[in-house]
């Protein structure tokens, strides 16, 4: 019995041993497994960590660029000179120029060329009188050497020297011009100049329609802000350069609401004037006063207190005061009887007109070039300059007005019209009219439109 039960002791010990083994086995077994999945993941981490050192590496390697600077000996250029090159230059004469200031300035350095125009006869608009502003343009070759010329001498006509296989060669030649008729318009602000300005009108023109309207617009005191014109003249282009402005050919002037107009228009004798659009004369026998005077320093009287003199005597005409050297227009068509010293006159010049009137300019500090006993002059031709010369305390004009030997006042005299436009011209007038009002009126739909 004891033997049987020691027997079923050992069975017993002998299976809880082989399931105590078995139990560590499955542990070692579970605990391989697991070392295994921790080989695996470790392998893993450190393939990721590998490729991400590696590709850190390769970015690093990117980064890090370095310049290299190295020294490089480049050739120079070789230098060329083209011996054939030619220069052109255009220079404005200076008041103070001569021809070696303006070749100087010019870098002209050319003693022939100097020595040949100073001495040829027909260069004497070049070497001895030098407009200022007017034009000078040269081609010289890269030594200074003078291979062409071209000087203004005026409007019309050009000095032109050239080297040639012969030698220097100088001759004038006339322009080609082209007339344009040229239309415009502006607007008073404060002077007629000012407002010729702003529109980019010459002032030869704005000259010109003074003197048109002189006898019905007083362009010194009248002028009134607002007022305008529109005016067609002629311009003369050289190449597309304006050269000079011709007439006025047509203009209408609006003064304090008030609208003049005039017209352009020269018969088969050369004779030019202006008339309304209707062929009313514009032009008067004579100007009111034939100088452009700042104010009338002794008017007309029949006793005045004589400043040098110091006796009371009549006055028989006006002194006009303006500066020495003023020039004085011939007040009207007419022949000059007289030209010389005049004894308290001074300088003076007495014109014998149609209708038995004649005119007196006296102190005059010296004529126009030229002017004679017998010569014919036309209103507004120069014919001297104030002074003092005579009984004159100061520079102005004396200017008498005489009808058949009678003294007038020139100032208040009424003035005689001028002959009208002869009928047989009465029909080309009215075209001519006719066609430059349509211009005008042109002008005016547009500045209506641009408001609009």
């Amino acid at each position: 019995m004891q033997e049987n039960n020691h027997i079923v002791k050992k069975k017993s010990s002998l299976r809880i041993l082989t399931q105590n083994l078995m139990f560590n086995l499955r542990k070692l077994k579970l605990r391989w497994h697991l070392l295994a999945l921790l080989v695996v993941v470790f392998g893993v981490l450190a393939a990721i960590s590998g490729a991400s050192n590696s590709s850190q590496s390769t970015t690093n390697k990117q980064v890090e660029i370095s310049t290299v600077v190295e020294d490089v000996t480049l050739p120079l250029p070789v230098a060329t000179i083209n011996h054939n090159e030619v220069f052109w230059q255009l220079d404005t004469v200076k008041p103070d120029d001569t021809l070696f200031t303006l070749f100087n300035r010019m870098n002209i350095r050319d003693d022939d060329a100097i020595k040949f125009l100073m001495l040829a006869p027909e260069a004497h608009a070049l070497n001895r009188e030098l407009i200022p502003q007017h034009r000078l343009e040269v081609k010289t070759n890269l030594e200074g050497k003078l291979l062409h010329l071209e000087y203004e001498i005026d409007n019309d006509t050009i000095l032109v020297a050239g080297l040639t296989p012969q030698g220097f060669q100088i001759e004038t030649e006339k322009l080609v011009l082209q007339n344009h008729q040229v239309l415009k318009s502006a607007i008073i602000t404060n002077s007629l100049f000012g407002a010729t300005d702003d529109a980019g009108i010459p002032d030869q023109i704005a000259l010109q329609i003074a003197n048109i309207f002189s006898g019905q617009i007083d362009f010194q005191g009248d002028l009134r802000p607002g007022d305008q014109f529109k005016v067609i003249y002629e311009a003369f282009y050289n190449a597309g350069e304006l050269m000079k402005v011709g007439n006025v050919l047509a203009v209408e002037f609006v003064n304090n609401g008030k609208k003049y107009q005039a017209v352009h228009f020269g018969d088969a004798e050369g004779k030019f004037a202006y008339y309304t659009p209707d062929g009313i004369s514009l032009h008067k026998s004579f100007l009111r006063s034939p100088v452009e005077f700042t104010r009338v320093s002794s008017g007309f009287t029949t006793a005045r207190f004589h400043p040098i003199l110091n006796t009371m005597r009549a006055h028989q005409g006006v002194d006009l005061a303006a500066p020495t050297g003023t020039r004085v227009k011939a007040s009207g068509d007419g022949v000059v009887d007289f030209a010389g010293i005049k004894g308290g006159y001074g300088n003076a010049i007495v014109l014998k007109h149609e209708g038995g009137i004649s005119t007196v300019y006296g102190h005059l500090s010296g004529f126009a070039a030229g002017l004679h006993k017998g010569q014919q002059v036309l209103q507004n031709d120069i014919i001297g300059f104030v002074g003092m010369t005579g009984l004159a305390t100061g520079p102005h004009l004396h200017y008498e007005f005489l009808i058949g030997g009678v003294h007038h006042d020139p100032l208040t005299v009424a003035l005689p019209m001028s002959i009208p436009i002869n009928a047989k011209y009465q029909k080309n007038f009215d075209a001519m009219s006719l066609d430059y009002m349509a211009k005008i009126e042109m002008l005016n739909r547009s500045q209506v439109a641009a408001k609009d």
